[in-house]
């Protein structure tokens, strides 16, 4: 079809200042490589297929539909369906030590990836600023940057953010009379970095959280897959005046097609946050609502998460083996208690985003680290997922890769 002025310039007169500053995320155009022939992948933030439930899924599906059939196909309440909020109270006060929560303080989302985006929509106002840890979610800089928020950044090391930093910061723009709208951490199995954030440092950042009135939006997909080390409460589980949003998933121990996620916060923020939905996707899923419900109410979901938790173990091991065993010397790498992912820092001089096509011709493929920061500063680092390959591609993977920086060594 011909257009009368041209294509490109047709389109570029009709669309928004939004979406002409919209950029593709960088994980998802590199999912398009890993569609090649014999390409290895470690870029994806994927769960094993291996890990979902599928038979739990559909022996809990028939009965469902038995029983809640036409509830279950009809549309929801924005907020979401009562009996599987009112689970998710009764779940995390129980197993997780979470504190004065009730049915209104949860909001069911379309994925964790549609919370942040209410998180942004309901918050953020241009030049707003936010304080986030770098390296960062990708998809939270995604979600955020159409708001045009200001970043102060953090940097972390082994025990997760650096807090001293943090109140530095703080003082400064309080002197400055400025405010952050929030801090958004994911203290859990990091993404990118793997890393947790130490109990010490999680009590500081309450403590300062209360004494400069601002909000901790808690990230936390991975939670559940701890491989090694001792477990570390939530934020929002030392939080007992409303100070920390809590978002949660079940993409990691249920399935992530399924696109269930929630919100748990304070009850004002979650009916703005449910006002925000309604101009997005109405409600989530009353179908898969259900069926979470009974995942996890049923007991299905504790006793499948070990399995789960065994299959990435040892998924994890075999990628730290074969760091030791190629990289070269001069590289190092993050030892994740659990999660999906580890980041690997190169030698300063070396660039990993110019190292990618060299990766690719050698059938391997990574995220670059600078996705991770927003001004896409830093380049000699890279995220390695070692949750979905297999465990002979984890091996020959990381040999590829390696071969790849010995040479630009």
């Amino acid at each position: 079809m011909q257009f009368p002025y041209g294509e490109i310039k047709m389109w570029e007169n009709k669309f928004s200042q939004v979406a002409r500053e919209l950029r593709a995320s960088e994980i998802r155009e590199l999912l398009k490589v890993t569609q090649m022939p014999d390409i290895i992948s470690f870029a994806g933030g994927l769960p094993n297929p291996s890990s979902f439930p599928v038979e739990i899924i559909r022996d809990i599906t028939v009965k469902l539909l038995e029983r809640y059939g036409d509830k279950m196909l009809q549309y929801g309440s924005t907020e979401g369906v009562n009996s599987f909020r009112d689970t998710l109270v009764e779940y995390y006060m129980k197993n997780k030590g979470f504190k004065n929560i009730e049915r209104d303080n949860i909001l069911i989302t379309s994925g964790s990836q549609e919370g942040l985006y209410l998180l942004g929509k309901t918050l953020i106002d241009p030049g707003d600023i936010i304080v986030v840890e770098t390296p960062t979610y990708v998809g939270a800089l995604t979600a955020f940057r159409t708001f045009k928020p200001h970043y102060v950044q953090i940097e972390m090391d082994s025990e997760g953010m650096n807090i001293d930093l943090l109140e530095r910061k703080l003082k400064e723009l309080k002197r400055d009379g400025k405010k952050p709208k929030f801090i958004y951490t994911i203290p859990t199995f990091q993404n990118p970095a793997g890393v947790t954030m130490s109990l010490e440092r999680r009590k500081r950042l309450i403590e300062l959280a209360k004494e400069y009135d601002v909000l901790v939006v808690e990230d936390s997909p991975y939670e559940e897959l701890r491989f090694s080390g001792e477990p570390v409460p939530q934020l929002k589980a030392l939080d007992s005046e409303g100070y920390v949003l809590y978002l949660g998933t079940l993409s990691k121990v249920l399935s992530p097609g399924m696109r269930i996620a929630f919100m748990i916060g304070d009850k004002e923020l979650i009916h703005k946050a449910v006002l925000a939905k309604q101009g997005v996707d109405l409600c989530t899923s009353p179908f898969v609502q259900y069926i979470a419900e009974e995942y996890i109410k049923g007991g299905y979901m504790s006793s499948h998460i070990p399995k789960i938790i065994k299959l990435y173990k040892e998924k994890r091991d075999i990628m730290l083996n074969s760091l030791e065993d190629y990289f070269p010397d001069g590289v190092k790498w993050t030892r994740p208690d659990g999660g999906m992912f580890l980041w690997v820092t190169l030698p300063k001089h070396l660039d990993a985003e110019k190292l990618l096509p060299k990766a690719i011709e050698n059938k391997v493929v990574y995220v670059i680290g600078a996705a991770f920061y927003p001004n896409r500063d830093h380049k000699n680092t890279m995220r390695l997922n070692f949750t979905y390959p297999t465990n002979e591609e984890i091996e020959e993977g990381i040999k590829r890769l390696a071969k790849v920086i010995k040479e630009a060594i």
